[in-house]
């Protein structure tokens, strides 16, 4: 069971090494690869596909999340997003009402943002295909306009600025408002 969770390279990798570098070690902190071979777990390497800390030991939380501030037909609100986090995810967590019917798939076009500093909007990576066809769909579409579920946080965007659009192209009757999932 264990050495399924190796693949089959990687297992006949191991097979073609000299018996001479594999021997049975006298202590228990030796892992088995196959039946009679032994690596040290420090010769292992293991892989992750999820984010890592690379923040240097001096920064503080302060500086791993970015001034971002939302503005509405109420008015304006700022708001600190942690980086690598969506301005979708980042308006949710503060209750503001940028809908995001389909929860960040790519798949509509209601939370349509629009970024309201040219120099901010030329800091983001170019939209894909996908996003520019669900654009394509967005109420009030400017030159500046994102998804706000593909605008992710990054240290050069702090400061920015979104502006909501006055309404979305959804399928719901008219004043109805989704909570987030």
């Amino acid at each position: 069971m264990f050495i399924s969770k190796f693949s089959r390279l990687g297992a006949q990798a191991v097979k073609g090494l000299s018996k001479s570098l594999l021997t049975v070690p006298s202590n228990k902190s030796f892992l088995p690869i196959i039946q009679n071979h032994y690596l040290e777990p420090s010769s292992c390497k293991f892989f992750s596909t999820t984010a890592t800390d690379n923040s240097q030991g001096g920064e503080n939380e302060e500086n791993q999340k970015i001034s971002v501030t939302f503005v509405d037909k109420d008015g304006e609100q700022e708001v600190k997003v942690p980086i690598g986090m969506s301005m979708l995810e980042a308006a949710h967590e503060n209750d503001i009402e940028l809908e995001g019917a389909c929860e960040g798939s790519l798949a509509c076009s209601t939370c349509h943002v629009i970024v309201m500093d040219v120099d901010h909007y030329n800091k983001l990576e170019d939209p894909t295909d996908e996003e520019n066809d669900m654009l394509d769909l967005a109420f009030g579409l400017t030159e500046t306009s994102r998804l706000g579920c593909q605008v992710i946080a990054k240290p050069e965007l702090d400061g920015l600025r979104l502006a909501l659009p006055a309404a979305t192209r959804n399928f719901a009757v008219d004043g109805f408002k989704p909570k987030p999932h």
